[in-house]
């Protein structure tokens, strides 16, 4: 499979720059593969493609304020340190990125916040544009994170081409958020309102959760035309026992186990048995999914309309079948469905 089978047109407008007005009325675009069929309906019409005992799974990670803008020392040039992952609690060194990195070198001091709140100094180089940040904070530790959220942004993807606004804070995050560490929403699950998710369980329907911590992977195009030579970046995952229970019950029971976006399908096809079961894991994963692909765990997927090339629109390719995916996104661009993070849903079952 090539690169060149990703490419779409999708016009600029079609990103969406705004959730929609309630997080369970995007619009909703339901693929049947048995079918071949596709229908047009509002997220919150999920209710009829679900019964009792089917489980969904959900991410249950939380994005973090990771964009800073700081200063640089001497020459107070202006820099943005997007924090990537906490290396060391008690030291306070940060895996970050930097952006310009070609003036940023190991012993700079770098200056955040008015009256230089917070200082880090450059220790390390990882990358062409990754360094580790050393924070220095004399406080204690929960004041320090406190501070650095303080100073953070919300770390919208750039291709949300505009400043980032107070609602993005509540949006850019699911209501079932809870274990730190994401740079990035897991984006299928930002369409679950409270009642929703009331109206699901009413229904019967179980909900199972594991936590894969986003990273900007998600964003980091492809530069090889053999997808089999491109590398993900690693993400932290964890699989608990009570989640493997759910799943692995509700597929030997035949019930419907739908994967909550691109996130949660990667996480439950890193961690599976010889006989396709799902195990318990703690640890991290690379995982590259692309046509073709045979699936173990999930039998249905929700998920949102990715950009062209994206690995994200890869997978979904593989768990759709790449021509039905591909007539599906061009559907979408003529129907105007929105794109990208805060754009509208699709159900493949």
């Amino acid at each position: 499979m090539k690169l060149s089978k990703f490419k779409y047109n999708l016009e600029q407008e079609k990103i969406a720059l705004h959730p929609a007005d309630n997080r369970d009325e995007s619009k909703l675009m339901v693929l049947n593969r048995a079918t071949r069929t596709i229908e047009h309906r509002l997220f919150k019409d999920l209710l009829d493609y679900f019964d009792d005992k089917d489980v969904m799974v959900f991410n249950d990670t939380k994005v973090f304020p990771a964009r800073l803008y700081g200063n640089k020392e001497k020459t107070g040039a202006e820099i943005e340190v997007f924090l990537l992952r906490e290396l060391n609690r008690e030291q306070r060194l940060w895996d970050v990125l930097v952006d310009p990195a070609r003036k940023i070198r190991i012993g700079n001091k770098l200056y955040f916040g008015d009256d230089d709140l917070l200082v880090a100094e450059v220790i390390d180089n990882t990358t062409s544009r990754g360094r580790t940040l050393r924070f220095l904070f004399d406080g204690p530790y929960d004041e320090f994170k406190q501070t650095l959220y303080s100073l953070g942004e919300t770390p919208l993807p750039k291709f949300i081409n505009r400043p980032v606004q107070p609602e993005d804070k509540d949006r850019y995050q699911t209501i079932f958020a809870k274990h730190e560490g994401a740079v990035a929403a897991p984006t299928a699950g930002l369409h679950f309102s409270r009642e929703l998710l009331k109206r699901l369980e009413i229904r019967g329907v179980d909900f199972s959760y594991v936590t894969l911590h986003v990273g900007l992977g998600n964003f980091r195009s492809v530069d090889v035309e053999d997808l089999t030579k491109h590398k993900m970046d690693s993400e932290q995952i964890w699989i608990k026992n009570e989640a493997c229970e759910m799943v692995n019950n509700a597929k030997q029971e035949k019930r419907n186990v739908c994967a909550v976006g691109t996130t949660v399908m990667r996480t439950l096809e890193s961690s599976v048995s010889t006989q396709g079961f799902l195990k318990p894991f703690e640890g991290w994963t690379n995982k590259f999914i692309f046509p073709p692909y045979e699936f173990s765990v999930a039998n249905s997927m929700i998920t949102n309309f990715h950009l062209p090339y994206s690995t994200l629109l890869m997978m979904v390719a593989a768990f759709g079948g790449y021509d039905f995916v591909m007539e599906a996104y061009d559907v979408a661009t003529k129907n105007d469905y929105r794109f990208g993070t805060y754009g509208d849903a699709m159900l493949i079952i």
